[in-house]
């Protein structure tokens, strides 16, 4: 007897029409008519339910007949096609066995429920169809880059977890040491002692593997890391997250150009391959959640990206000035609204902006000649603005050594990161995508915490 999957049932129904087979999963929905059952059963593999039917006279009639939705059961029949139906397909029970019941007091009934109440059953909430179909889109998102990387001839690097560096020079960091918070031992100064911690020294949990990204491209050429990251930044927003995943890849002997052809590729080959590998969820998410959204995808795909200036974008904005909450000068951080205008209402696709002003830059990027602006790129696409941010990196010592010093970094605390640069630097370039950033895109789900498994946020530790 069979034991297939939902999803795989409902993708080629007539392969299992008039077959037996063994399916497990948990119950959606009881209709008790009286003398036939109709139960919904979901298995986690596919947004939709497989229909069930049980006639009276079954063995197991008056136990299904009980069912609390949530109940797990395993159940065995005959799958019949029902073309004219509501589904293609459908499982005439034979027989069936409750692994483990549910109390009425479930909170998941069949009705509509709240992002916002969701999140205060984060341990249920992957039973949902919203949540269990943005989960799956996760995770089909993750393979496909990986599938990119590895095809292109990428070394996956697992880049440290706690370090003592901040990639992104901003200070919100989470400390991480074993000292008695209470009554931490303190030098003649008066500040902590950290040579008697753990490490020795002032330790945190990563911002960003860049840094030691770097360290592997100058070694391998071309790597990438895809792993946790973590910012102490006290934001409520829907777009930010205490804990996330950022895809970081670096390659040597490349510059901008190279570094922009790459995430365009890398976008376009991620929603192509979500869309093919999760119809069902992205015709929910279509239906459901953003109207707009399998137009939007398909457009990017089928899409050229624009190039501009960070200068031509804001001399560009700066015409529609009174049409923003925030307002847009030279040298500014372009807020979302700007970078959703210019991708949405001037250009109409994707954008690569470039050429930032390096007083809102990180001190590793590129100086460029003009000593004003340094060799950087943000992908900004519609609906979202920025998903992508990444740069030629400084590869020349001195100059390198210098934006250090006028930023006050400790020349000792990046001394390695500065070898990198006197024993064998190349030119050499990365850049940044927040995984779920990326998820939000693709099912326009719009609160980053309903894309997280277990959201970490200012305040929660749902």
């Amino acid at each position: 007897m069979q034991s297939p999957s939902i999803k795989e049932i409902f993708i080629s129904p007539e392969a299992f029409g008039g077959r037996m087979a063994s399916l497990c999963g948990w119950v959606r929905t009881v209709r008790d008519s009286g003398a036939v059952l109709f139960i919904e059963l979901s298995d986690g593999s596919t947004v939709k339910s497989l229909q069930l039917v049980g006639a009276e006279g079954i063995s197991c009639f008056e136990e299904l007949r009980r069912l609390n939705v949530g109940a797990a059961i395993r159940v065995e029949g005959e799958l019949v096609l029902t073309p004219g139906g509501r589904q293609p397909v459908e499982l005439r029970l034979s027989s069936a066995n409750v692994e483990g019941a549910s109390d009425p007091s479930y909170p998941l009934q069949k009705k509509r429920h709240t992002a916002e109440f969701l999140r205060t059953i984060g341990h249920l909430r992957p039973r949902t169809n919203l949540l269990g179909a943005a989960f799956r889109v996760r995770s089909e998102a993750a393979f496909a880059i990986h599938e990119f990387f590895h095809e292109k001839g990428f070394l996956y690097v697992h880049t440290p977890i706690i370090t003592s560096s901040d990639a992104e020079g901003a200070g919100e960091m989470f400390r991480v040491t074993t000292l008695d918070a209470r009554n931490p031992p303190q030098t003649d100064k008066g500040a902590v002692d950290f040579t008697r911690d753990f490490f020795g020294v002032p330790a945190n949990l990563t911002v960003s593997g860049q840094l030691e990204a770097e360290a592997f491209a100058l070694a391998f050429s071309k790597v990438y890391t895809f792993g946790p990251t973590f910012r102490a930044e006290n934001s409520n927003t829907a777009r930010h997250a205490s804990e996330f995943w950022m895809i970081e890849p670096e390659m040597a002997f490349c510059g901008l150009d190279e570094d922009m052809r790459l995430a365009e590729e890398m976008t376009k080959h991620i929603i192509s391959k979500v869309m093919r590998r999760c119809p069902h969820e992205i015709e929910f998410f279509s239906e459901f959640v953003d109207k707009g959204l399998l137009e939007r995808l398909s457009h990017v795909i089928g899409s050229p990206f624009e190039h501009m200036t960070y200068t031509e974008a804001v001399t560009m904005l700066e015409r529609h000035k009174e049409r923003f909450l925030f307002p847009v000068y030279w040298g500014c951080d372009l807020q979302t609204e700007h970078e959703r205008f210019l991708t949405e209402e001037v250009v109409g696709r994707p954008v690569f902006l470039t050429d930032y002003p390096n007083g809102i830059k990180a001190f590793y990027m590129r100086q460029n000649d003009d000593g004003k602006t340094v060799a950087a790129m943000d992908m900004l696409v519609p609906g979202v603005g920025e998903l992508i941010g990444g740069s030629q990196r400084e590869e020349r010592f001195d100059t390198l050594r210098g934006r250090m010093a006028e930023l006050g970094l400790s020349e000792e605390t990046y001394s390695w990161y500065l070898d990198l640069r006197r024993y064998g630097g190349a030119r050499h370039c990365g850049f940044g995508l927040g995984f779920e950033r990326m998820i939000m895109y693709l099912t326009g789900v719009s609160n980053i915490r309903d894309v997280l498994p277990f959201p970490r946020t200012p305040g929660c530790m749902s």
